[in-house]
């Protein structure tokens, strides 16, 4: 038995799966956000309870936000800042008395649909989270790149290729620079151009509404979002040529981006053509927690 643990900063989700992939149990509690010896502690709770409820022991992945440093061993990078400077794995192994792995969240949704998704059976896949924030995970032939320095996949922290004259120098990021990807393609970032040319407050599934219903400044605010995807996510593809991105988070779901952003991506992909394939996670929302389970082969 697989036990997989999406640690997020509004809830903690654990999923138990079979050899097969089949679910066996799910369970999830709001996250102790703030507090780090009460994240541990529901993350052991959580382990606990899988396990109780099935009668056996599992194999144990967690899926955080950031990433594990392989300099200091400490949790950097995460949006849920009381994980920083920690050693989560070690503290996770003593209280459960076994190795336990962990990765960063996109790189589980990245293994997710990988292994049993939309990409399964493709020899490299870019997983995309286009959500609250922007990062991506690589894996190559059912294995996750993990990279030197941790860092594997954080393309929503590269600037905006082919910046237009308006696009510069970008809004500001949380990260201290200008002009991330993950300003311009992230769900609140999408909602924010058109506010700041429309004074409209919109969602990105009421934008993608609007627009599919011919409403020019919700078109328009799509047409800049689907050319600066096309834009972000060619320069990935001519780094690691992925037979297969997919994508994940609340933007994913706007189904005009299958259809639309490939013919736009030609243009900017160093190739006479492109058969990469655009498609949308199969997992949905589960294949963080997925993911995290699969960090351990059968």
């Amino acid at each position: 038995m697989r036990i997989g643990i999406d640690l997020g900063g509004t809830k903690i989700e654990a999923i138990a799966l079979d050899d097969d992939g089949t679910e066996l149990y799910r369970h999830r509690v709001v996250s102790p956000r703030g507090n780090y010896d009460d994240t541990v502690a529901a993350l052991t709770a959580m382990v606990r309870k899988v396990e109780a409820k099935l009668g056996c022991e599992g194999t144990v992945g967690i899926g955080t936000p950031g990433a594990i440093s392989p300099a200091t061993g400490l949790i950097k990078n995460s949006n849920s800042v009381w994980l920083i400077g920690h050693h989560l794995r070690e503290d996770m192994e003593r209280a459960l008395s076994r190795e336990v792995r962990i990765a960063n969240d996109a790189d589980c949704f990245a293994l997710s649909e990988s292994v049993d998704g939309a990409a399964k059976g493709a020899g490299t896949v870019f997983g995309v989270i286009l959500g609250t924030g922007v990062g991506g995970g690589i894996v190559i032939n059912g294995q996750l790149l993990r990279g030197a320095n941790a860092i594997t996949g954080e393309w929503g922290h590269n600037p905006m290729p082919w910046p237009r004259w308006d696009e510069l120098p970008g809004p500001v990021c949380y990260c201290g620079k200008y002009g991330c990807i993950e300003t311009f393609l992230s769900g609140p970032a999408l909602s924010h151009d058109h506010y700041d040319l429309t004074r409209q407050r919109r969602s990105a599934e009421e934008l993608a509404r609007r627009a599919g219903r011919g409403e020019p400044l919700a078109e328009a605010t799509m047409a800049r979002y689907e050319d600066r995807l096309a834009r972000a996510l060619a320069t990935v593809m001519n780094v690691i040529d992925p037979e297969v991105i997919v994508l994940g988070g609340g933007v994913s779901n706007v189904d005009a981006l299958y259809r639309r952003v490939p013919l736009l991506w030609d243009k900017y992909v160093f190739s006479d053509a492109v058969s990469t394939r655009l498609v949308k996670a199969k997992h949905g929302d589960s294949s963080g927690v997925r993911g995290a389970a699969w960090l351990w082969p059968a």
